[in-house]
């Protein structure tokens, strides 16, 4: 069957949707690619950002809830990372977030790579990584960083747990993922686990922290995290090994954008696997993305109704 190949997307909170596009289009200067709602709770945005083209791999989404502060601890994903090429880039971000008042630390070497720890206005953990400017990048031609310097996509992305012989299993052999290293961080092991050609868009980092307390939910925490799969034909087949396995899952579930299947590994993080397409500028011009509310079909007939229901964002 066809395997993981990546980090499709992460999902997070937000308490402050205006908030959040300005610091994600204009301190970030990521490109806002789709402005669509929560298809389970539309009275919520959900924010896509992502580089020039919109490609999988590079999104990094919000979902607009009034909720209180996240609780950090384990049992949850901890951080995302954000890829640049080069200690250049991480040198232009520490003094261009430094400037913006934004919570970021020094560039530093984890896992034999340089990386520099950001938090967003609301807590949200972030961590730009030098992916060492391998694969394709698509800037956008409208975000206020220099192309050169720009975020090229997500990953790796960093999960906690508190008992590694639980999640382990899971990872390796449902979802096909192998383990391939561990490195020391802030007192706690991290294990490494890759999927696909591998590098930082296709690892995932698992911390054992047994001595955190639970996670809660939050603005300034992530929802989930999806990794990649080519197609339908491919999420198919996953459905059905993760069927299969007898762990529950949503079933396939038609996102429009790209369609999804959700299940929860045993610590309870919320795990979904997406597929490359349709993309978001099925429903509108690559160019114009994000500039309009953009709404499935089958929310459409509704559109008066959930727009009025949603805070100005002007």
């Amino acid at each position: 069957m066809s395997g993981l190949t990546g980090i499709h997307h992460l999902t997070a909170v937000t308490a402050n949707a205006k908030g959040n596009i300005r610091f994600y289009t204009e301190v970030l200067g990521m490109r806002l690619v789709k402005k669509t709602v929560n298809q389970d709770d539309t009275s919520a945005y959900h924010l896509f950002y992502a580089d020039g083209e919109a490609r999988p791999g590079t999104d990094l989404t919000f979902f607009d809830w009034p909720a209180a502060p996240a609780s950090r601890g384990t049992n949850s994903i901890t951080r995302t990372g954000l890829r640049v090429a080069g200690r250049e880039s991480l040198q232009y971000w520490q003094e261009r977030l430094s400037a913006q008042k934004v919570v970021v630390g020094k560039v530093a070497a984890i896992d034999g790579r340089l990386s520099l720890d950001v938090e967003d206005p609301e807590g949200q953990r972030l961590r730009l990584v030098d992916d060492g400017g391998a694969g394709d990048a698509v800037p956008w031609d409208r975000s206020p960083v220099p192309p050169e310097h720009q975020i090229r996509g997500l990953g790796p992305i960093t999960i906690s747990v508190s008992r590694l012989s639980r999640t382990e299993p899971v990872l390796t052999e449902l979802m096909g993922m192998r383990k391939v290293r561990a490195y020391e961080d802030a007192g706690a092991v991290v294990h490494v686990f890759e999927m696909g050609e591998g590098g930082p868009a296709a690892e995932l980092h698992v911390a054992e922290e047994p001595e955190l307390p639970m996670a809660k939910l939050g603005r300034g925490g992530a929802h989930h995290v999806a990794f990649r799969v080519a197609d339908a034909a491919a999420l198919g087949e996953w459905a059905e090994r993760v069927s299969e396995h007898r762990v529950a899952s949503s079933g396939e579930v038609e996102r429009y954008y790209f369609r999804s299947l959700y299940f929860r590994e045993p610590s309870g993080i919320l795990f979904e696997i997406a597929t490359d397409g349709p993309g978001f500028a099925v429903d509108e011009p690559l160019g114009a993305l994000g500039e309009r509310l953009s709404l499935p079909p089958f929310l459409e007939p509704r559109r008066a109704a959930i727009e009025a229901g949603l805070k100005p964002l002007d």
